[in-house]
């Protein structure tokens, strides 16, 4: 194999970026302000378009419009859509394309492996292919290795570089976490790792952390994701157990977390994006039954998908316990982004709120002040007219926008609720208006009829999972 330290020395530093959206693209231009020659690929004509002229398509991104601009008027970044001409020219290649999972919460590999056939034909020898694309453990250094081989008729730590390091930043904020949080790099083998290293030295002044394998590295993405979707069902699960029990769950995990060994999460009406609830599924694509376990691997992670998905109708029987039956009345969604000012809507929880209000006939209106009315109608969603706001009941807010904290609640005079889903109204200035304002896990429920949401407990957990199917 080529000796580490030679590639690059004697390498072009060019760089191909495979994928450049929201965090592909900042990626891209991370490299270039360090030096590199970046080729941003995509297979959309006009983002490479765009990403030519110095005109970033990602909105919300701090630094990036600038960042971008620079670059590319430097002649460090251009973009293309031709990715095996771009790979032919580079030293390292970093993927970050999107995978997804299906209706059935199966992992869809198609926009990967597509690109994966594409990188192979034009891969050289001594080339480092890095992915940071979350994926199910064992698929880089099996499924992609393979794809790669099979096309470039090269061998994965032979004959290329491979490693696989997860990308930890979140929208809306990316330059800052790759400037803090470290790298975790996992290679094919020893001199895979060290070149992974020896690329990221180079483009980041964060931490490096070194796994044993790439399995290792897909594994760390996995376990933190899971973390947070078990530790918010869990923060659910305490809020539901507080509105029954008349207690205030928002300061009982206040005065729980100032214990050094306990971070609850905290409840709402769903969890969203791109990360939180789709990579669980990825962890679960593993799981298997083991020799000396009667069950499936895994059961919290199914059970918190279950629990932080059914928050949605939760929160309608809430909401019914004030109105009543909620069939033929108007209800008014706060926000379809899946985040607070992120415009971006994978797998909102404004999806299952509108399900759930519907499937109890409810009459669902929409709004939020970073889509327009097209989007919003191209989304799914009826925003709702001025003409009528007299006629909502119902108000739950799911996207907590800066926008929001100047809502005028007092033009919707039929408003019996404020189900506030991420905590951020003040309670005084709502119910002042003759509104009745609740909380997840406020502790508030009331008594026309207790909220039951179908999710069997089962006296063994292994029980409800044969009983019920599983995930």
């Amino acid at each position: 194999m080529h000796n580490t330290a030679s590639i690059y020395s004697s390498r072009s530093t060019t760089v191909a970026v495979v994928g450049l959206g929201k965090i592909g693209l900042p990626l891209a231009t991370q490299y270039a302000l360090h030096g590199h020659h970046v080729i941003g690929c995509d297979v959309d004509p006009s983002v490479v378009k765009s990403v030519n002229e110095g005109i970033s398509h990602v909105q919300q991104e701090p630094g990036l419009a600038r960042g971008l601009a620079d670059v590319v008027s430097m002649g460090l970044l251009s973009a293309t859509c031709h990715t095996t001409g771009a790979v032919r020219q580079a030293g390292v290649v970093v993927v970050i394309v999107p995978v997804a999972i299906d209706t059935e919460h199966e992992v869809n590999f198609e926009a990967i492996d597509a690109a994966t056939t594409a990188i192979a034909a034009g891969l050289q020898p001594g080339t480092l292919v890095i992915y940071e694309t979350t994926l199910p453990v064992g698929t880089t250094s099996r499924r992609l290795a393979r794809l790669l081989e099979q096309t470039s008729q090269l061998k994965a730590g032979r004959d290329f570089f491979l490693a696989f390091s997860p990308e930890r930043v979140s929208s809306g904020y990316v330059f800052r976490d790759l400037s803090i949080y470290p790298k975790i790099v996992g290679g094919i083998n020893e001199e895979s790792t060290a070149a992974a290293v020896a690329f990221y030295r180079s483009v980041l002044d964060a931490e490096i952390i070194t796994m044993d394998s790439i399995e290792d590295a897909e594994f760390v993405k996995l376990i933190e994701t899971t973390y947070r979707d078990v530790n918010i069902a869990l923060a659910n699960e305490y809020a539901s157990f507080a509105d029954a029990n008349g207690l205030d769950i928002v300061a009982a995990i206040a005065a729980a977390n100032t214990q050094p060994y306990s971070h609850i999460h905290t409840p709402g009406v769903g969890v969203g994006g791109h990360c939180i609830p789709v990579y669980p599924y990825f962890l679960l694509a593993g799981a298997e039954q083991t020799p000396y376990i009667d069950y499936p691997l895994l059961m919290l992670p199914r059970y918190a998908r279950r629990i932080n998905d059914a928050m949605a109708e939760y929160a309608v029987r809430r909401i019914e316990g004030i109105t009543g039956a909620l069939a033929g009345q108007s209800v008014l969604i706060l926000g379809v982004a899946y985040r607070g000012d992120v415009r971006e809507v994978a797998f909102t929880s404004a999806k299952l709120l509108q399900d759930a209000l519907v499937e109890h006939g409810a009459i669902v209106y929409a709004d939020d002040p970073l889509f327009s009315e097209d989007e919003l109608h191209a989304l799914g969603y009826t925003r709702l007219t001025p003409l009528l706001e007299d006629k909502i009941r119902a108000i739950i807010l799911q996207a907590d926008h800066k926008a929001y904290q100047s809502f005028d609640f007092s033009r919707f005079v039929s408003c019996q609720v404020v189900l506030d889903g991420r905590k951020v109204f003040n309670r005084e200035k709502i119910e002042s208006l003759g509104m009745c304002y609740v909380a997840i896990g406020d502790g508030s429920l009331q008594v026309r009829e207790a909220p039951r949401v179908n999710m069997r407990e089962p006296t063994f957990v292994s029980q409800a999972f044969s009983r019920e199917g599983g995930e």
